[in-house]
């Protein structure tokens, strides 16, 4: 019989981020109430406007923390069929969704303040300014609790295994970006390498020059654990490579936290770009300085927005999140003498990913098999295997074609 198993695809600190969302929700909701009140008593309407500002950032971080605590409260209800651990990119989506909006207003603002200029009143302005700005970083410390936080695009990491520096000023990595997975030696004027496995089987890699490195004309097979003999230049070294543990790259982050962050951080920008045009506005007469660095923060506002959307829109449809991986799946199962017809793979919550995989095999395997082949990818939070006879499979291309 097979063991019940959960659908509870949480992020590792999915309890902690949410208390640190609550707390910077107080204090967003604090300082909303007291610059409100404060212009009220005191008759500045800058101050009342920028408490009402305030509140739009407490809305975003209501937000954030509502999807944590729903996606906490049903992580367990058989209704979600793949858990609720995509409710952080909903909620980041949504908040994409918002900058969006926000950055377009900005920039008509200040498009419209640039051909019909309105008086500034600087006494009031830069102060509320440079409050506005402390507390940015107040939040963003308390968000961040000791974390680094990707935000904006984002770039595409290089996804190769463990990169050891050899003596002599040698470097040897796995690359596999966008390609099979080769050997890059950087360093060296010639070369070949040696793998010797656990089960004590060796392979051989004729080294083949390349711009600033020599590069295996073979592939490098599954797993990728092992320890690799290099000899360069009459010298030889070993060195240990073992599986990468993708603890950091796209599939683990928190699009929730990460849509928090960059409202925080995008304010908090905006803050110090309307310092600088009101300190140079006030200096030297230069009116229009305040419009123009409104305007390029909406830029800025525009691009972290589009940078999340691209990325939680593509989860929220199941894009593939890890094309290496996917071919490390695929050939995993294919260095067993069988083959792959189909391969599904996608994020279920951060750090978890499901994969649906049909096998068409000559032998007669249970589909235990290729889940304990595949159980050193630990993000495979779910597993499903389809199991079909070579046989079938090749009628069924004949048929197509």
């Amino acid at each position: 019989m097979t063991q019940p198993h959960d659908h509870i695809f949480l992020g590792e600190d999915h309890a902690a981020s949410e208390k640190r969302t609550w707390a910077v929700i107080w204090l967003c909701g604090f300082m909303m109430v007291a610059e409100i009140t404060g212009g009220w008593m005191f008759g500045s309407i800058a101050l009342v406007a920028d408490g009402l500002h305030m509140s739009t950032h407490a809305g975003a971080m209501l937000l954030a923390a509502l999807a944590y605590r729903y996606a906490r409260r049903h992580a367990a209800d058989p209704r979600f069929s793949f858990g609720t651990g995509k409710l952080g990119d909903l909620a980041g989506f949504s908040s994409a969704i918002i900058l969006a909006m926000i950055s377009l207003l900005i920039a008509y603002d200040a498009v419209t303040r640039l051909f019909a200029p309105v008086a500034i009143h600087f006494a009031e302005a830069i102060p509320i300014a440079t409050l506005g700005l402390v507390v940015n970083i107040a939040s963003a410390w308390l968000l961040a609790g000791g974390h680094h936080h990707h935000h904006g695009h984002g770039h595409d990491h290089h996804h190769h295994d463990e990169t050891h520096a050899l003596p002599g000023g040698l470097r040897l990595e796995i690359f596999e970006d966008g390609v099979p997975p080769v050997f890059r030696l950087h360093g060296a004027a010639c070369g070949h390498i040696t793998t010797i496995r656990p089960d004590g089987t060796r392979q051989s890699f004729a080294l083949r020059p390349a711009i600033g490195y020599l590069e295996s004309a073979e592939e490098i097979p599954e797993p990728h654990a092992f320890m690799a003999e290099v000899t360069a230049d009459g010298a030889t070294h070993q060195v240990e490579f073992a599986e990468p543990a993708h603890a950091h790259d796209k599939t683990s982050r928190d699009n929730n936290m990460r849509a928090a962050v960059v409202h925080v951080i995008a304010d908090a920008a905006v803050s110090v770009l309307v310092i600088f045009g009101l300190i140079l506005a006030k200096l030297f007469g230069w009116t229009w300085m305040d419009p123009l660095a409104g305007l390029v923060g909406a830029l800025v506002i525009a691009n972290w927005a589009y940078g999340l959307v691209k990325d939680t829109g593509a989860i929220l449809l199941d894009m593939c999140p890890d094309e290496p991986l996917a071919r490390s799946l695929r050939n995993n199962v294919q260095d067993a003498g069988d083959e792959v017809v189909d391969l599904h793979l996608w994020r279920l919550g951060p750090g978890h990913l499901g994969a649906i995989l049909s096998v068409a095999s000559d032998e007669a395997r249970p589909a235990d098999f290729y889940k304990a082949r595949l159980a050193r990818f630990k993000s495979l939070s779910h597993l499903t295997v389809e199991i079909l006879p070579r046989s079938k499979t090749t009628t069924l291309s004949i048929l197509s074609e």
